[in-house]
């Protein structure tokens, strides 16, 4: 069973509760089923490993709620939370004027955020990436958007530019694996 860190879904609950208020929470809660639903109404401690299938269902109805259904949305807030990790205890990670090594150590970061899912980083050539992940499967399929956000803040945040970002072998396929394409200049 693929897992997510708690520590991204306070993120998440947070965001949510500061920006459309405790009520859009709840109507999000509302939505949800029960094991989902009580997963999100416990405490979530930050530390503490969750099903990423509870997460990955808990976002599609904050979509379809509170962003009618624009799934882009998920990778503009997978940027803002990665902008503080990465300006703050993730840091050292990015490097102003090494994208390449920010490509290097991406599989160091999300091991601290993905349990059962591996990263395999290929640099084919300068200012191009390959990185496969196994282990999601097709009901991940979400956090392809959020994966997006996080290797662009990461890119801007390094010294990157023009960075395009997409999927050649998508999460939804359910290949058992997924293939993210990066280049940049």
């Amino acid at each position: 069973m693929v897992q997510i860190k708690g520590a991204t879904i306070k993120e998440a609950v947070t965001q949510i509760k500061t920006h459309a208020g405790d009520q859009a929470f709840q109507k999000i809660l509302a939505l949800l089923d029960e094991d989902t639903r009580k997963m999100f109404e416990g405490e979530i401690i930050a530390s503490t490993w969750y099903p990423l299938d509870n997460y990955a269902r808990f976002l599609e109805v904050e979509v379809r709620v509170l962003a009618n259904g624009r799934e882009e949305v998920v990778t503009r807030g997978a940027e803002v939370a990665n902008e503080r990790s990465l300006r703050g205890i993730y840091k050292a990670f990015v490097k102003v004027g090494s994208p390449e090594y920010v490509m290097e150590r991406i599989a160091a970061v999300h091991t601290t955020y993905f349990q059962g899912v591996s990263v395999d980083v290929q640099l084919p050539e300068p200012r191009k990436a390959l990185i496969k992940y196994t282990g999601f499967e097709k009901q991940h399929r979400i956090m392809g958007f959020a994966i997006i956000g996080f290797f662009n803040k990461a890119l801007e945040l390094s010294g990157a530019n023009d960075a395009v970002i997409y999927f050649t072998t998508p999460i939804e396929e359910g290949r058992g694996y997924a293939e993210l394409s990066i280049a940049w200049s």
